[in-house]
Parts: structure tokens; sequence; C-alpha cells
């Protein structure tokens, strides 16, 4: 009788059925398939920099994510197992239970990301369980593009204008419909204390209320395109700081792939059909090519994006001095209201606008002069929305340090307050 073939399909960034790839080759290549996620122990420890890897805002997106992504699971067949711990050990632990011969997962670029994953991969050997990776977050597909990783332009414009003439979307890949599992205990998310006790105040003054998962994804997207038509003025908008509709909001979403690049381009293309083509509804898909873009840059030199900068930073301000800084930075008290009322609404919500981001960093690399990277682990402790290639992309772009290296992003904070927020408004919402 001929051994059954067992298979993993390993969630991370990719908490969807629709247009998962790791999800559909797993299902039609296997006999029987085990979904996991695991809430990996480094996730919720403090980083050199002194914050948390995950704060409260995007655990309690995650678990949102994780609820849907397991309803989603049991409605055709299926279920979510939750893990928590190392992941090498944990992965080891479930392959082994099951005899799995091979994982199926998400593509990954970024290093801490490469490295826990050659991690899994060796500690796999022992059981003869392989590994095969799949490209869940871009637009593009890395093996479309018309040149190597390695030969990826420095410049966006550059790639923009090469890609758009010569790459196309590949089509979404359907969810599948039946997913034979063994018998998958309903999800326990009370196993890890750090999900289940997240009890967060909602701030009545956030621009919008997000809830994690594939759900939640559509409806936003179904809001904003078909319900309003907001995608229409889109360009017009995007530098928005106050209200739900100012931007797409989409980022949280596809942080954690409740929703997919390419399937929000198809979307566009369907509104197209429906309500026109104009400049907004093409610079979505322009921002999805930033997206890309950034997610190509950490595939090509991801390590360059971690390290400081030495023309911005001052190597003999005092230690004291620095955490005055950093902290009033953070607690959004250094005076500048701009500054002080984008960085209370992070502190407070979870997110900031795209504006709001580039001044702040601004800020804190060229008035400050503190070490850029330690916004950018404030971000990623905070923003629901995080996403490793884009945050230290943009980061390390602002900061100089990045492809296109510059040390003049410099933003005339007044001059930025007085257009993005003329009448004072988002500085009134959050300051008073």
């Amino acid at each position: 009788m001929a051994t059954k073939k067992i298979a993993l399909v390993w969630f991370k960034t990719n908490l969807r059925l629709r247009d998962n790839e790791c999800l559909l080759r797993a299902v039609a290549e296997n006999d029987e398939v085990i979904p996991f996620y695991c809430l990996d122990d480094q996730l919720l420890r403090t980083t050199k920099f002194g914050f948390k890897k995950a704060g409260d805002f995007r655990l309690k997106f995650l678990r949102e994510s994780l609820q849907q992504l397991d309803s989603d699971l049991r409605g055709v067949g299926s279920g979510l197992l939750l893990l928590k711990g190392v992941i090498e050990k944990e992965i080891f632990w479930l392959a082994n239970k099951h005899g799995a011969q091979k994982i199926y997962a998400e593509k990954e670029v970024a290093p801490e990301e490469l490295t826990t994953q050659k991690k899994v991969t060796d500690e796999l050997l022992i059981l003869n369980c392989a590994i095969s990776t799949f490209e869940c977050r871009n637009l593009f597909h890395s093996s479309d593009l018309p040149f190597s990783i390695e030969r990826l332009p420095d410049i966006f414009t550059d790639f923009r204008k090469i890609t758009e003439k010569t790459v196309a979307v590949r089509p979404v890949f359907p969810a599948p419909s039946v997913i034979k599992s063994p018998p998958i205990a309903a999800l326990n998310l009370t196993l890890p204390d750090e999900l289940n006790s997240i009890s967060i105040s909602i701030d009545q003054r956030a621009s919008i209320q997000f809830k994690g998962g594939e759900q939640a994804a559509r409806q936003r997207l179904q809001y904003y395109f078909f319900q309003t038509q907001a995608l229409s003025s889109y360009k017009e908008t995007r530098n928005g700081m106050v209200g739900e509709r100012f931007s797409s909001k989409f980022s949280a979403w596809l942080a954690l792939g409740c929703i997919s690049a390419k399937e929000i381009y198809r979307e566009i293309k369907r509104y197209e059909i429906i309500y026109g083509s104009n400049e907004s509804t093409y610079w979505l898909v322009f921002e999805l090519l930033w997206r890309d873009y950034f997610g190509f840059c950490m595939e090509k030199n991801g390590k360059r994006y971690f390290l400081n900068s030495d023309s911005l930073s001052s190597g003999s301000m005092s230690q004291e001095h620095f955490e005055t800084a950093l902290t009033n930075w953070i607690n959004g008290t250094t005076g500048v209201s701009f500054i002080d009322a984008n960085m209370k609404e992070l502190k407070l919500t979870g997110f900031m606008s795209n504006r709001g981001r580039q001044n702040v960093a601004s800020y804190l690399c060229n008035n400050l002069r503190l070490d850029w990277r330690y916004g950018a682990a404030y971000f990623e402790q905070q923003l629901i929305d995080y996403d490793v290639c884009n945050n230290w992309g943009n980061w390390a772009y602002l900061a100089g340090v990045g492809n296109d290296p510059r040390t003049n992003r410099v933003f005339n904070i007044n001059k930025q307050a007085a257009t993005y927020d003329p009448d004072n408004t988002f500085q009134h919402l959050w300051l008073t």
C-alpha cells in the first residue's frame, strides 16, 4: 500500500485562502495537508532597540486574522493549528508527529526571516522533510522581471518604467474548494497569552478601526472601490490625514496577506471597466509597484537596510540626551505640533498616514539626529500595517542609506504642516 502523502502548510504573512499558491499546491500534490501558524517567541521579545517586535495593536490584528483564517479553512474541511515557541523546534515536532514529507511556505527575503527559514530547513533534514517556497507577497513575480534581482535598478523610477512595459501581472489563484486534513482541534487562542490577553481601548479619533482577516479586507476594498468610488480621487486625497477615505488603508491587510497585491490589482482593473480609468486608479497601482520594489530591494541586499547612518547620528550625544529626545519623539512631546500630533496618533491607534510617516522620520533623522533604526524599530512595534520590507526600506530611504542614497531628504516641517494641515484640523484633533 502506498504511503499517504502528508504535507504541512506554513502560514506566515499570507493569511488567506484565495491567491495562495502555497496552499493550492499543497492541496493538489498531497493526500492530506495540515495548515499551521507558529507564533514565534522572537515576535514577542524586546529588541536591542528597546521595543517589542510586535506591540498590542499588531497582535490584536494578527489574532483577528488567524480567527478568520481558521474559520475559512474549516469551511472547506480543514482548520488552523496554532503553535507557539521556537519555530524550528515546533515545526520539527509537528512534522515528526504527522510524518510530513514536505512543507509549503511563503518565500522570505529579509535577513531575520531567512535565518529562521534556514534553521527550520536544517532541523527537518533528519526527517527527510523538504521545504518548498512560493512568492505570495508581490504584484510581480521575480522570475518575470526582465533582469535578475542582482541587477535590480537602484532607482525606483527606472524599475517602474521598465517593468510597467514588460511585466504582466499573473492570474489570481482560486481558493481551494476542499482541503483534506486529519482532524484539527478548535483554534486555541488561549495558548499564547500574548494573543489572548490583549486589551486595547479604542480611540474614537482614529481614522479607521482596523479588523484583521480576509473578510474584513474584502469589505474594505468593496467600500473604497465600489460603494464610495473613492478610488477615482485617490491621487488627490492620498496625502490627507483625517478621515476614513483619504487613502485606501489596504496596507494592514496586505502586511499579513489577508488580501494579495494581485487581487487588489485585478479589482482596480474591474473598477476601471465600470467607472473609467484616470490618474488616481493608476496611482494605486503605482503604490503597489513601490511595495514590490522595496521587496525586491530587500531580496537583493537585505543587510544594508539595517545599518546605521554615520552621517545622521551624533556619536558625541550623551545617553541621557539621546533617551530624552527619543522619548519625547515617541510620546509626541517634542514641542513641534505637526510631529507631536502624528506621533500621538501612532501611539494611540497603531496607524499613521503616509505623509505623517515621512515627516516624523525626517524629523528624527535630521532634526534630532538620532540613529534612524530606533525609529524604524518603534514603528515595527507599533504599526498595525508593519511590513519588514516597506518599513525598513522606507526608513533607510529617508535616512539616506538605502538604494539611491542621499543625505538631503530633509522635510521642512512647518511648510509640510501648512500644506497638508492648513487649518490645523489634524493637529487640533490629536493635541487637544
